[in-house]
């Protein structure tokens, strides 16, 4: 019984941060089955990271800020970069700039996941250690996710000369996010607490913006639930057509 209350409080802050972000879809709810797969893959990523992390750690040493901005957040931001690029970017269900957030946190909470799970047991962590870890680590990806995911779905519908520069900005913006939580941790000593509360508070205000952001850009958000998007799309673009009168085409 106890095995089973640890487990569950490793994984319902993951679970349920992911439901939150996925009832934020506000025009075209993705599959549920390509959700859970992305969830699943951030999942298989953790053993690859934690191979690269050990090695770098016996090459390079555990430098703080190498450690922050190199071995954790830069490896760990971009075997997720990877696995968002390759499996969902080019995906027909990547329809809209939201469900670049969506994927990517996704990925990011399915590796935060089996990271607090291993944490749990390999520690022997306790209801109230793996309670703070949804609120920080297990948070901490999904803002992480958010900010990846924002600016893949930027890349995915911008002009092709400006596509390099969002694929880049997805990957960078989000490490670099990644190396000042951990710096934060790492070096802020028994006044941490002061730092990351502040910090977290700003990557939620953020993140926030951005899922508002993204869903305002989405192709559909003028569209009934049952008009079929290709008929949308067939409308001329210069026609300066009043709300109302969308809604009733």
């Amino acid at each position: 019984m106890f095995v089973l209350t640890i487990l569950v409080a490793a994984v319902t802050p993951g679970v349920a941060l992911l439901f939150y972000f996925y009832l934020k879809d506000k025009y075209d709810a993705e599959p549920l089955h390509m959700v859970v797969r992305m969830f699943l893959l951030g999942f298989l990523v953790v053993l690859p990271i934690t191979i690269v992390q050990q090695g770098l750690l016996r090459a390079f040493g555990d430098n703080p800020y190498l450690f922050a901005f190199g071995i954790s957040s830069g490896v760990e931001e971009a075997f997720k970069w990877f696995v968002l690029f390759h499996f969902i970017y080019n995906h027909t269900e990547f329809d809209e700039p939201y469900d670049g957030i969506l994927y990517a946190v996704a990925v990011a909470l399915g590796f935060a996941t089996l990271e607090n799970i291993m944490y749990a047991f390999q520690l022997k962590a306790s209801f109230g250690a793996l309670l703070l870890r949804g609120l920080l680590p297990v948070s901490g990806h999904a803002m992480f996710g958010v900010v990846m995911g924002y600016y893949m779905g930027r890349a995915k519908f911008a002009n092709p000369s400006q596509r390099k520069k969002f694929l880049l900005l997805s990957l960078l913006m989000p490490l670099l996010w990644h190396g000042v939580y951990d710096i934060i941790l790492n070096l802020s000593g028994h006044y941490w607490l002061w730092y990351i509360i502040p910090f977290m508070a700003l990557m939620w205000y953020g993140g926030m913006d951005k899922v508002v952001k993204a869903n305002n850009r989405s192709p559909f958000r003028f569209l009934k639930k049952e008009e079929p998007f290709d008929r949308a799309m067939q409308k001329p673009t210069s026609s300066r057509t009043s709300l109302s009168e969308k809604k009733k085409a």
